[in-house]
């Protein structure tokens, strides 16, 4: 471990690189969801004394935090059961006692038996894309034959850090850290470390092993041949020298959560794409304000100098071809994803579903970006359970919503169809396809309302709610404090609860609240709104990823936290949401210093959680030769590499 650098005085790379692309592109008059917020509570009469009561009274009510204060002598009656792990920052990861913690897949692992081994000295395209890829985020499990024990493992692989990755790429000078030039190999390399994997596993004498030699292995990269389905595909706007058809696209990439379909899908959401072009577009191109709304070209890769896909001045349509949900078949390795373009084009952290009542099925999305919007999308045709091959395009027919959250506690899902409102020709959009390639300025049009971040949007089928979290807005500006929202710079941001109208999930009227507002609560200023029953290890800011587990519970995952902003690394905590103990967390997993948590996901039996261990080392003056940590593998010759872990309960049962 580095232990010569002070991280408050320098920024890694990566979040140089999160800074210049999360900058809050939208310029529409739109409300901000904390206008929103203010407005509701202030309205209900019940804010006032300190920030810190505020803030609680504005998510609990009056007898709940009556319920609390009094349980917390002895414990609010939390429907989680561990010992709860002690919040810090340290070289590696800890886990709840009971618990183990299996390093299971790291970045170059084999994903095929005749796959090369991991050598960090001699990298290349060919064997990085048979290898397990970079910065593994999203984790699904698609049990195989209906088991708990062997499935499929899907797993998203974000984005790649050069210097972390490469011997001899980057360099310290001073305070920084100096990037070096690329290569064509290199880039190559990126590009296959970028996509997915889905790999067989399975648990044998209670430990997870993965198959090799599966029939259903296998490596998406920045350069998988894929379609593009649904109102866009074929249209003037997506059609390239390469792809004159307009429907055929290589790759995908920034693959940040996502999710499993009922009928056994993973679906990979590309979110921050816009990092990947460069160039300049020609003079009066018809994509100039459009790029602009998503910040299209970022020139955060290289790879435009080596292909020209990914150079704007060359090819002026190609991002267009990214911002989407994937569809893949795991079943089928050697089937054809599918870009479904009817959720939309945006930032995409997620997409989670759930079978409606009515059976038609529906998905939660956000758009990563602070004063960003929430989805939902619909499908016209209704899941069957007895007929897989009946579900495969369900997803190309469909209504996409956005949401507006009124200070009522009521909300309205607004419909992008063309030729309603004002999603007109006379507003640039001729088709349905142009309201799905601008999506975000169709929904500045509507009137959503601006979110903080929006990020993981997971419904809870045991109880009819949905959790938006949302991970911060540090450009909230001073005039914008109020008592429910004390926070100028907005740092640790919140959790809404929605609930859907009588259960259900594709209405079009729903209620909110707030569940959580993050940050320490004993700090009164940042107004905190945790149970009192909470304790100082259990609160945790930067709401990322989260999971409902077949009991009906929620599990967050963090991004953000570290030494300098809250005194702790990422990891995941336990919420409760009914009862005395709504509002009260515990940590059960906490990350190696400079990492992020991602997943969780657990399988249907609740007896194995999966998590992601994303950007290990990533803090101070971190390069291959110098990260913060050598976790997973503490070994001198190898580098500090991302890495799935598998949890189990000792002894076996479930989970918490």
């Amino acid at each position: 471990m580095n232990t010569t650098v002070d991280p408050k005085a320098v920024k890694t790379l990566t979040e140089i690189r999160e800074e210049r692309e999360d900058v809050g592109r939208n310029v529409s008059p739109n409300p901000t969801m904390g206008d929103i917020i203010h407005r509701r509570y202030s309205r209900r009469g019940f804010l006032g004394g300190s920030l810190a009561v505020a803030a609680i009274g504005a998510t609990v009510s009056p007898m709940a935090l009556l319920a609390a204060s009094e349980a917390k002598a002895q414990g609010a009656a939390s429907r989680f059961n561990f010992t709860e792990v002690e919040a810090g920052v340290d070289e590696t990861h800890h886990i709840a006692e009971g618990y183990d913690a299996q390093i299971f897949l790291r970045w170059g692992d084999k994903v095929f038996a005749d796959a090369p081994d991991f050598d960090p000295a001699n990298q290349t395209a060919a064997a990085q894309a048979r290898q397990f890829g970079y910065n593994n985020d999203y984790v699904g499990f698609i049990p195989l034959e209906g088991a708990s024990d062997r499935g499929l493992l899907v797993v998203n692989h974000e984005y790649t850090s050069a210097e972390l990755m490469f011997p001899g790429f980057a360099r310290v000078e001073g305070d920084e850290v100096v990037a070096g030039e690329h290569t064509k190999e290199l880039v190559d390399i990126e590009m296959a470390a970028h996509g997915g994997t889905v790999i067989e596993i399975r648990r044998v004498d209670g430990r997870w092993q993965a198959v090799l030699d599966s029939q259903y292995n296998r490596r998406i990269t920045a350069e998988t041949e894929m379609v593009l389905a649904g109102p866009v595909a074929g249209h003037d706007r997506v059609k390239t020298n390469a792809d004159p058809s307009g429907t055929k696209v290589f790759g995908t990439i920034n693959n940040c959560a996502g999710g499993v379909t009922p009928w056994g899908t993973y679906l990979m959401a590309e979110e921050n794409f816009h990092g990947y072009f460069m160039g300049e577009l020609p003079s009066g191109h018809r994509e100039a304000a459009n790029y602009e709304r998503y910040g299209v070209p970022a020139g955060e890769y290289a790879w435009g100098r080596f292909h020209d896909r990914f150079d704007v001045s060359k090819e002026p349509n190609e991002a267009n071809r990214f911002g989407w949900v994937v569809e893949v078949d795991p079943l089928d390795p050697n089937s054809v994803p599918k870009k479904r373009t009817t959720l939309g084009r945006a930032k995409h952290e997620g997409a989670e579903s759930i079978v409606n009542k009515d059976g038609r099925v529906v998905f939660y999305c956000g758009d990563d970006e602070r004063f960003d919007y929430v989805y939902k999308f619909v499908t016209a045709g209704t899941y069957n359970e007895q007929d897989r091959a009946a579900n495969m395009d369900l997803l190309d027919e469909g209504t996409l919503y956005v949401a507006r959250f009124d200070e009522d506690g009521t909300m309205e899902w607004l419909p992008l169809v063309h030729g309603q409102g004002p999603l007109t020709a006379e507003n640039g959009f001729e088709s349905q396809a142009d309201v799905l390639i601008e999506t975000r300025r169709a929904a500045d049009l509507l009137g959503a309302t601006k979110m903080d971040r929006p990020e993981d949007v997971q419904p809870n089928p045991a109880t009819g709610k949905v959790y938006v979290m949302l991970t911060n807005n540090t450009r909230r500006t001073a005039d914008q404090v109020d008592a429910a929202n004390p926070r100028a710079e907005n740092a640790f941001g919140h959790i809404i609860e929605i609930t859907e109208t009588d259960g259900d999930f594709a209405s079009t009227k729903s209620s909110w609240g707030v569940l959580l507002k993050c940050g320490d609560p004993s700090i009164a200023e940042v107004g905190a709104s945790f149970s009192p029953s909470t304790t100082r290890n259990g609160w945790f800011a930067m709401p990322d990823n989260c999971a409902i587990d077949a009991d009906g519970r929620l599990w967050i995952s963090t991004d953000g936290n570290n030494q300098e902003v809250t005194g702790r690394a990422d990891g995941l905590w336990a919420v409760d949401t009914e009862g005395e103990a709504r509002g009260t967390s515990k940590l059960f997993f906490r990350v190696p210093v400079g990492a992020e948590m991602c997943g969780p996901y657990f399988t249907p039996d609740g007896e194995t959680l999966f998590l992601a261990v994303q950007h290990p080392g990533d803090e101070g003056l971190a390069t291959y030769e110098t990260p913060a940590t050598r976790w997973p593998d503490f070994d001198e010759k190898l580098p500090v590499r991302p890495a799935v872990v598998v949890v189990t309960k000792q002894g076996g049962g479930k989970i918490a």
